[in-house]
């Protein structure tokens, strides 16, 4: 039993590894268009657009050279700037990225967690107030004056 989970895990490791062969359209879902749309080059909403009409033949180029994705990701990178890439690489201040955004994530959940228990916190009786019985002559008094302006007592 033992050897068949050591296998699988080796060759899930291996087959991990190994690089795709990368194609246009999976290239093209990891490079931002840069003619301002705020799309990937596979879904740029423009007809005839200058940016996908000028980086989609580099990547058929450079797929037909052999190279894999990661290394055609990279070429764009140089040759575009890191606004190419849909995803920031997760290095230097691009980091900040991918780790802002659990950071808020946490914040938030630790502020509603703080809130719902300051809420559920049962509220401590008031300093000063008694909590006897009022006066059944005072009782009597108020709702006699109330009958006398015309106003009904609540029950």
């Amino acid at each position: 039993m033992a050897l068949l989970v050591i296998g699988l895990s080796v060759a899930s490791m291996t087959r991990a590894d190994s690089p795709r062969k990368p194609t246009l359209e999976s290239i093209g879902d990891q490079v931002m268009c840069l003619c301002g749309c705020v799309a990937t080059l596979n879904h740029c909403p423009h007809r005839d657009c200058a940016t996908v009409a000028e980086i989609r033949p580099v990547i058929s180029q450079e797929i037909a050279a052999g190279k894999d994705e990661t290394t055609i990701l990279q070429d764009l990178a140089i040759r575009y700037g890191v606004q190419v890439l849909a995803a920031p690489p997760a290095r230097g201040f691009s980091l900040t990225a991918w780790i802002l955004p659990s950071v808020g994530l946490l914040a938030g959940l630790s502020l509603v967690v703080a809130v719902a228990r300051r809420w559920r916190k049962p509220r401590p009786a008031l300093a000063g107030v008694d909590a006897k019985p009022l006066d059944p002559k005072l009782l009597a008094a108020v709702e006699e004056e109330m009958k006398a302006s015309g106003m009904r007592a609540r029950d």
